[in-house]
C-alpha cells in the first residue's frame, strides 16, 4: 500500500471516529424542555396516587405549626396536566376543608359553609408554603424552559452536585410562580433547588428537594425545605410520605361534587 493510499486511509478514519463521537453527543444533548420533562418524571409517577402531606413552620429552628394533607393525584391524558384533590386533615379545625385544582383553576371547599370559591396556586398555606407547592404539577406544560447552563451546586445536605441550570418563565394562567430558577441534577434528573419569583421579578422562596426514596416505581423527592427570600430563619419543610396507587373517579374534579367528597 502506498504512502499516498495509506495517508487517505488515516484521514478518513479520522473523520469516522469524529463523525461517531459527534453522534454520540448529539443524541445525549438534551434540550431544557428534555430535562424538565424528566424532573417531572421524577417527581411524579403517571399512575393516579394519593400520598399525606405534612408541613411544618419553623422559625430559628423551632417548629410553631402544623398541617396535614391528603392528596389525591391524576393526570389528565389529554393535556398532561395533572388534577389533584387536596383534603385538609389536620389541624382539626380545619378537617375536611378541600381544594380542587384542575386545568388551570382552583376551588377551594369549606364544608362549614358548603361554599367553593375560586382561589389562586399562590395563596398561602402554612408558612412559606403556598397551595402550589403541595400539589402534583406538570412544570413542562405550565412553564417554557431554556437551559442556562450547567454546574456544581450544594444540595439541602451541603453534597455537590452537577446540575443543569435551567430559566423557567411562566406559559400559562395556571403556573403558580411567574418565573423559577431551576436545578436538576444530570446524572439522575432529580430535581435539587429551584428560586421562585413574583411577577414583579422579586425573589419569593428558595426551595430544596431531597430524602429521595423509592417510591410508586422510582426514586422520588419526600421533603421539600422552603427558605424566605428575606428572612432565612423563616423555613417550612414538606413531607411526602404513605404514597399508595389509587383509583380517583373523574367525578372528583368537578367542582359540582366537592360537597360528598367531603361527607365521604
Amino acid at each position: 500500500m502506498s504512502e499516498a493510499t495509506m495517508t487517505g486511509r488515516r484521514r478518513f478514519l479520522t473523520f469516522a471516529a469524529g463523525a461517531a463521537a459527534w453522534g454520540i453527543g448529539s443524541a445525549q444533548a438534551q434540550t431544557a424542555e428534555e430535562i424538565i420533562a424528566a424532573a417531572d418524571r421524577v417527581r411524579n409517577p403517571g399512575e393516579p396516587f394519593r400520598s399525606t402531606t405534612t408541613l411544618i413552620e419553623y422559625r430559628s429552628g423551632k417548629a410553631r405549626s402544623k398541617t396535614v394533607l391528603t392528596v389525591y393525584v391524576k393526570e389528565d391524558k389529554a393535556t398532561g396536566q395533572f388534577r389533584n384533590v387536596v383534603r385538609y386533615v389536620d389541624p382539626p379545625r380545619d378537617a375536611g376543608k378541600l381544594v380542587l385544582r384542575t386545568g388551570n383553576t382552583m376551588w377551594f371547599y369549606d364544608p362549614g359553609s358548603k361554599a367553593s370559591v375560586r382561589v389562586s396556586a399562590q395563596q398561602r398555606l402554612l408558612g412559606q408554603a403556598a397551595i402550589g407547592d403541595v400539589i402534583a404539577v406538570n412544570l413542562a406544560k405550565d412553564y417554557s424552559g431554556k437551559l442556562v447552563g450547567e454546574g456544581e451546586i450544594q444540595d439541602a445536605e451541603r453534597k455537590p452536585r452537577l446540575c443543569w441550570h435551567l430559566d423557567l418563565t411562566a406559559a400559562n394562567d395556571g403556573a403558580t410562580y411567574s418565573r423559577i430558577e431551576y436545578w436538576v441534577e444530570k446524572e439522575t434528573s432529580y430535581p435539587i433547588r429551584g428560586r421562585y419569583y413574583a411577577d414583579s421579578g422579586r425573589l419569593l422562596k428558595v426551595a430544596y428537594y431531597g430524602k429521595y426514596q423509592s417510591q410508586l416505581g422510582g426514586m422520588r423527592p419526600t421533603e421539600t425545605v422552603i427558605i424566605d427570600s428575606v428572612d432565612s430563619a423563616l423555613v417550612t419543610t414538606v413531607g411526602f410520605a404513605d404514597f399508595r396507587l389509587q383509583e380517583i373517579p373523574e367525578t372528583w374534579f368537578q367542582r359540582e361534587f366537592l360537597p360528598r367528597i367531603g361527607a365521604e
